[in-house]
């Protein structure tokens, strides 16, 4: 179980970064991966990079149209000042610090994926293969972009700026005077000079604590070049050579002793930190202009994440009763492009995988609407029978395809054969913090029925067929939404929804078994154009209740909790999710026998209730109250510039100990830390995270703090 209810330190500020309980050891010699109060950390130095980069990248293009660019350009940018003025509007930073995270966390994950590595760190003097490394790394970089797979490119792009950064922390370059980035190490085609000889001796000891003069004054004065070496292990070292220094250094203890790192203010040489850090962050963007460069201003401001509206991902049954389903995939996808194309709401990518039995694929990513357009528009029903189909292997092709944060529709009327891969679903579900809706047109029954080669009806699925795609649904923070064929058209407003920009979930919570309950949820000023969702079987019927005009903790016939779940950003399983304790709400109220009335319109299609609240008064607390026995889910959602992040992280300890990032699912019974970034605000302030799992849906008041 996760902690929950754990005050944290506040602070004003466009992110805050919050870690909740440490564990687990390491040892780590480079700049601090993530966290160092009184130096600059390689997240501090890929993040300045990427802000500064992005901006020049921006004023260049407004420059090119004869537009003003207002902005300074300094180690002091924020995401919202820099997505401002690149995009000339004010709206949620969420992709474009998802896509900034993607770069620092991978970069701090060097540490312990390649720890042993010399090379990575450019420790032991291994300059070759080192600056190999890198240059190999800037290729991939651009084969990620060229092919649009920008989050690929990120991954890659982070770990190649770690080595890179290293080199000015753990070489002599900052001591031999240098004032600019050596630009050698991005380019292949030119020698590096003036390395030391593996028997040159480049150090004499330091005198006690001080290492200021360690390196030889010959050295110094050849201009040779030379790095520490470094050994966890043991403390063999070439006769004469510098070592990297610290406690984790087993070589700094063997004469000549000390180190030359400039890791920190703190370390051997840290009287020169802030020297490397900022030839350091000057490198790191002289590698992303030559990306830019390669890649062309279009592609490069997409790998940095700097676009705002979410990815169209598609994965279609292509059997022979489709035919109407994949006619409205159509429609409402292209009806999406159209009415978007070219403003600030255009999708920033498309994604399609067709399934059926026994194949799956291929996938089609791109950026270009018309080329989506084609593809699906050349999509064909054909085949088939009552056979359950390939859904999940579909859906785990786009899982991996797609950038995180993204909502993928699946289009069925049948069983999914590959149950085997549910699990593997949802590990990629959590991995890519991503959200899955199935639009379902299968027939709810539960008995196969015969039918001929050319009957196109629709499909029975068993009950425990459906309870997979909800249990997908909900493990994801989607719907399963169960519908006729007839009424799909009326059921993918929900794509329409999702497709706006800065959609956030404010609520979620789900009731299997069935049964009556209230669910309170509170909208502040920063949310607008509020959607309820109730998924879920007849008969159902709700009350929806806002407190515009008075609450109390008495209101009749009330017999829940307090508090329920609720969610400023996305909903997956194991998301950091924030608790609101509430009395039980009294004021204006609305049943589900009114479609339109004083505080929300609602529409029925299939399983799915939508209620769009109205524009008037939405701001304050809120209750809706379901009544049925079947299993049902509820949803909210919002637009809003504010939203949160997060990343599972692992402490580390030793002379460099921090955090990085955290790979796979969290062992039960362990400790666990959580790294989370508050977006799109200036002045927003977090004292409080409570951290649930998918499945406690309530929770004591006395255990919330307001």
């Amino acid at each position: 179980m996760l902690p929950s209810c754990s005050t944290m330190s506040t602070r004003q500020s466009v992110m805050l970064l919050v870690v909740l309980v440490l564990s687990l050891p390491g040892l780590i010699h480079s700049f601090k991966p993530l966290f160092k109060s009184n130096s600059l950390t390689h997240r501090d130095i890929t993040r300045i990079a990427v802000l500064r980069k992005t901006a020049e990248v921006c004023r260049d293009i407004a420059a090119s149209k004869g537009l003003d660019f207002n902005l300074i350009i300094d180690n002091n940018l924020s995401a919202g000042k820099v997505q401002k003025a690149c995009l000339s509007r004010d709206t949620s930073t969420i992709k474009f610090e998802t896509a900034i995270a993607s770069m620092y966390l991978s970069n701090a994950a060097v540490d312990q994926i390649f720890l042993l590595s010399a090379a990575r760190h450019f420790d032991d003097e291994t300059f070759h293969r080192g600056r190999d490394i890198i240059t190999e790394g800037v290729s991939a970089v651009k084969a990620h972009a060229k092919l649009e797979n920008y989050f690929r490119g990120r991954l890659s792009l982070g770990q190649i700026c770690h080595t890179l950064q290293d080199f000015y922390s753990h070489s002599n370059w900052v001591e031999l005077g240098n004032k600019a980035p050596y630009s050698a190490l991005i380019r292949p085609d030119q020698p590096l000079k003036n390395l030391a000889g593996q028997n040159t001796p480049t150090c004499r000891s330091c005198v006690g604590e001080n290492c200021t003069n360690n390196i030889l004054p010959d050295v110094l004065n050849q201009r040779l070049l030379t790095s520490g070496y470094f050994g966890i292990f043991f403390s063999s070292k070439p006769t004469g050579k510098c070592s990297h220094g610290g406690s984790a250094d087993r070589t700094s203890r063997k004469d000549p002793v000390g180190g030359i790192n400039k890791d920190t203010i703190d370390s051997s040489h840290g009287f020169l930190h802030n020297e490397a850090a900022n030839l350091a962050i000057h490198a790191t963007m002289e590698l992303l202009e030559d990306v830019r460069l390669a890649a062309g201003n279009t592609n490069f401001m997409r790998l940095m994440g700097l676009s705002q509206s979410p990815v169209l991902c598609f994965v279609i049954d292509t059997t022979g009763s489709m035919s109407d389903d994949i006619d409205e995939a159509k429609r409402v996808s292209f009806e999406i492009i159209d009415r978007k194309r070219g403003t600030g709401q255009e999708p920033s990518g498309y994604i399609l995988v067709p399934f059926n039995d026994p194949d799956f694929g291929p996938l089609v990513m791109t950026s270009n609407a018309d080329v989506f357009k084609g593809q699906i528009n050349s999509l064909t029903a054909a085949g088939g029978g009552d056979a359950p189909e390939m859904a999940l292997s579909g859906l785990q092709l786009a899982l991996t395809a797609a950038p995180p944060f993204s909502e993928i529709f699946l289009f069925t009327d049948a069983p999914a054969k590959d149950t085997y891969l549910k699990n593997t679903i949802i590990a990629l579900i959590e991995s890519t913090k991503s959200q899955v809706t199935f639009m379902l047109t299968g027939s709810a029954v539960f008995r196969r029925r015969r039918r001929t080669s050319q009957d196109v009806a629709p499909r029975a699925m068993s009950r425990s067929a459906v309870q997979l795609y909800q249990d997908l649904a909900e493990a994801s923070g989607g719907q399963a939404i169960q519908v006729t064929k007839s009424e799909l058209s009326l059921a993918t407003s929900v794509i329409v929804d999702s497709s706006a920009s800065a959609v956030v979930t404010v609520f979620q919570a789900s009731r299997n078994p069935g049964r009556p309950d209230n669910f309170n949820f509170t909208i502040d000023g920063s949310l607008q154009n509020i959607t309820a969702y109730i998924t879920g079987d007849s008969p159902l019927t709700f009350s929806l209740t806002s407190s515009t005009a008075h609450f109390s903790s008495g209101c009749p016939g009330s017999s829940t909790s307090d508090a329920d779940l609720v969610d400023p950003g996305r909903h997956p399983s194991q998301h950091a999710f924030v608790f609101i304790c509430l009395a039980h709400v009294c004021g204006v109220s609305q049943t589900s026998s009114q479609s339109s009335g004083p505080l929300a319109s609602f529409t029925t299609t299939g399983n799915l209730r939508r209620l769009s609240l109205n524009t008037d008064n939405q701001t304050g607390l809120w209750q809706l109250s379901v009544s049925s026995n079947n299993p049902y889910l509820v949803k909210v959602t919002g637009q809003s510039s504010v939203n949160f992040i997060y990343n599972l992280v692992e402490e580390h300890e030793g002379a460099h100990g921090d955090f990085s990032l955290k790979e796979g699912r969290l062992l039960s019974g362990g400790n666990a830390s959580i790294l989370v970034t508050v977006t799109g605000s200036e002045t927003v302030k977090v004292t409080e995270v409570t951290l649930l799992t998918a499945q406690v849906q309530q929770r004591s008041k006395d255990h919330c703090s307001h």
